[in-house]
């Protein structure tokens, strides 16, 4: 989960950077749940969303849906099981797999999601990070269908990536820097120019999206704001960082009062699509939309 705080240029703070990567994701859904992390429940519903009308207007039976700054595949894991967030925190912290080795939790995650796959889904998943072993994980225990630990910020995708690029969809986006890492987004679009993806990110108020979406539209993309209220992103860890986000929301033009006030960071969700694919989505049954 990397944000951002302050001047985007010059001041990026990794969150969690020590459970970001390692062999299996106990401790960083763990992290999730104390913090307070919800920001995968509301995303995951819109995506489910957006990749029902992507479909019907294309005339789909399955797509390329690329998580982007995937970490573990939280965005992956939602969308294609027949499960909850809150699920997926308490399985993490149930004390029946707090002994297991890493071996022994891959087993057991993979067993438990075979169970949970929503076999109307038929769409091809990939993770997109620089946390090389988490992408590893989430293939292994059947999150991703592929998994490319590529920085794309400071370097072209590789062939593999570029190939895959070609048959994506959809983009997916809960918890990227500063924000979608402009370059990186760029050189997925280039990539998957064909197919025209649609877009669907979740920025905290107060990050700087202004380049992220300036490449959006420069790609053919029109962008909208999903008609859904801000939500919690996870709590606050002090403080200082309060008053930190409360000052970027405000600088952003957001108002704090009830939102940052309340002790949790708060995101959005924007939909990038191409102007011909411009359907309402007032109509779209977005659910669940509690907190």
């Amino acid at each position: 989960m990397i944000e951002t705080e302050g001047n985007r240029a010059t001041r990026i703070v990794t969150i969690y950077d020590d459970i970001y990567n390692l062999p299996d994701a106990r401790d960083y859904f763990r992290a999730m749940h104390h913090a307070g992390f919800r920001t995968a429940h509301h995303g995951a519903a819109a995506f489910v969303a957006a990749r029902a009308e992507l479909m019907r207007l294309r005339n789909l039976s399955s797509l390329g849906v690329l998580d982007f700054a995937s970490g573990y595949g939280i965005a992956a894991l939602l969308m294609r099981h027949q499960i909850s967030l809150d699920a997926v925190l308490n399985h993490y912290r149930d004390p029946a797999v707090e002994g297991l080795t890493t071996p022994e939790m891959t087993a057991h995650d993979r067993e438990w999601l075979r169970a949970l796959r929503d076999e109307d889904n038929a769409d091809s998943y990939a993770g997109l990070d620089i946390a090389d072993q988490a992408l590893a994980y989430g293939q292994r225990i059947g999150v991703f269908d592929a998994a490319f630990a590529e920085d794309l910020q400071a370097d072209a995708p590789s062939e593999a990536l570029t190939e895959w690029l070609s048959g994506c969809d959809l983009v997916v986006e809960i918890g990227s820097v500063a924000h979608m890492l402009s370059q990186a987004l760029d050189r997925v679009l280039r990539g998957a120019a064909a197919r025209k993806p649609w877009v669907i990110t979740a920025p905290i108020r107060g990050n700087d999206t202004a380049a992220a979406m300036d490449v959006m539209a420069q790609h053919g993309l029109t962008v909208e704001a999903l008609p859904i209220p801000p939500f919690r992103h996870r709590r606050f860890a002090d403080d200082a960082e309060q008053a930190r986000a409360i000052a970027n929301a405000a600088a952003r033009g957001h108002d704090p009062e009830g939102f940052e006030t309340t002790g949790y960071f708060h995101a959005q969700l924007f939909l990038a699509r191409p102007a011909n694919e411009l359907t309402d989505i007032a109509d779209w049954k977005i659910s669940p939309l509690a907190t």
